[in-house]
């Protein structure tokens, strides 16, 4: 046990950010304070904060208000940020109001976490980066900043735009006083040094605890293919899976199912899109979004999990997303885009999955096929997948490197 305090800072919320969850559950079991400062992101994230923060032993406060109890400082948010924005916007980035721009709850933040006396904070995402440092120096500690993005191409390559100037603004002006920066894929921290060459930086994959329970395979004729995010929305690679769908037998039978929020109108898109194609009704399904910790066991109900990511902006090209590794701990055989990142990913673990063009639906296609037509070989792919999950690519082993980079920050060290 120890009596040290740290701190964890996001302009999310903790259903939202699965990397902050494990983070602080690993501190906390590691005889750490943890106390989590976080902001209003969206409804359905904060039904399932409900649920997930009872089960925590760690502190969590959200700060900057919502837009149903706490309307009157939810709304003060929006106005400090979209006045600060509209600001920065007219006169450039170098200025305090470029802080202020970076999150809705930046404000708030940068107010709350200079309350909190910690012996370390860790940043958690950009819009908390400001508060972080702020904080850290007001109580003469260090801090920590989690890349779990390459942040100033996340948005848009443009360096022009907005959302890029109000990036680098932010990681040059605090990022070379972070002690360490931790990246999510080892891509991202090579991006990372390149541009700041003193820092000592970390990569710490996104992966997950070892599942309790093995998979069961799905008893049925139907080959089943899961994609799934917070959001589903046009130009992620849905439609290229829709097209290559057309190109496969139907009667083969296979069934593509979409986990997460969705409009209407994005329903509509894709239906559309799909009975356009000639597929049949029952052959897209739609999931709302589900509590964190329910995804792995809905997740063992399918045979392939699609990791669909574009190269553009950058960052895309560079991650490795939650999806990849929720499939591999779930015991999925995948199939993924030929990312940078995913290409090095499958590369080194051949025996889990298959990748394919990105765009190329033809190509997708064929990779679908040799699963359809190979019922033992989408079967070995998923133990494989599995035993992955269970030996090597796991939050035990990953989280060591988070507790040995904090106790070394702890005592001095880097």
């Amino acid at each position: 046990m120890t009596d040290k305090k740290i701190v964890l800072i996001t302009s999310g919320q903790p259903t939202l950010n699965p990397r902050l969850v494990k983070e602080a559950d690993s501190l906390v079991n590691a005889g750490y304070n943890v106390t989590v400062l976080y902001a209003y992101w969206n409804d359905w994230g904060t039904r399932f904060d409900e649920e997930l923060l009872k089960a925590k032993t760690w502190k969590s406060i959200r700060v900057g208000g919502d837009p149903k109890q706490k309307t009157f400082t939810y709304f003060f948010s929006r106005l400090i940020y979209k006045t600060a924005l509209f600001v920065v916007k007219k006169i450039g980035f170098a200025n305090y109001l470029t802080e202020l721009a970076t999150a809705r709850g930046s404000y708030f933040l940068m107010h709350e976490a200079k309350k909190h006396k910690a012996d370390l904070y860790i940043a958690h995402n950009l819009g908390a980066l400001p508060a972080t440092a702020k904080a850290a120096k007001a109580n003469n500690k260090p801090f920590t900043f989690d890349a779990e993005d390459f942040h100033r191409n996340e948005v848009s390559e443009d360096i022009e735009s907005v959302n890029y100037g109000i990036s680098k603004y932010i990681e040059d002006k605090y990022l070379n006083k972070a002690t360490v920066i931790t990246a999510a894929s080892p891509l991202i921290a090579h991006e990372y040094k390149k541009l700041y060459p003193a820092i000592n930086i970390k990569p710490i994959l996104n992966v997950f605890e070892r599942v309790k329970t093995r998979p069961v395979n799905p008893n049925s004729h139907r080959v089943k293919l899961l994609w799934f995010s917070q959001f589903i929305g046009k130009q992620r690679g849905i439609e290229e899976v829709i097209e290559a769908l057309s190109l496969c037998d139907i009667a083969a039978g296979i069934t593509l199912s979409l986990l997460g929020d969705y409009t209407d109108e994005t329903y509509r898109h894709f239906n559309n899109m799909a009975k356009k194609h000639g597929l049949l009704p029952n052959q897209i399904v739609f999931y709302k979004p589900i509590p964190p910790g329910d995804i792995f066991n809905f997740a063992m109900q399918f045979d392939i999990g699609l990791a669909t990511e574009l190269a553009t902006p950058y960052n895309r090209d560079i991650c490795l997303t939650n999806k990849i590794f929720t499939y591999i701990q779930a015991g999925l055989a995948v199939i993924a885009s030929d990312t940078t990142a995913q290409v090095q990913l499958l590369n080194k673990h051949q025996n889990i999955g298959t990748p394919y063009k990105k765009g190329d639906a033809q190509e997708l296609a064929n990779a679908l096929k040799l699963y359809i037509n190979n019922p033992d070989f989408l079967q070995k792919k998923k133990q494989n997948s599995y035993m992955l999950g269970q030996t090597t690519l796991n939050w035990e082993i990953e989280s060591e490197k988070l507790l040995d980079i904090v106790s070394d920050v702890l005592n001095g060290g880097e």
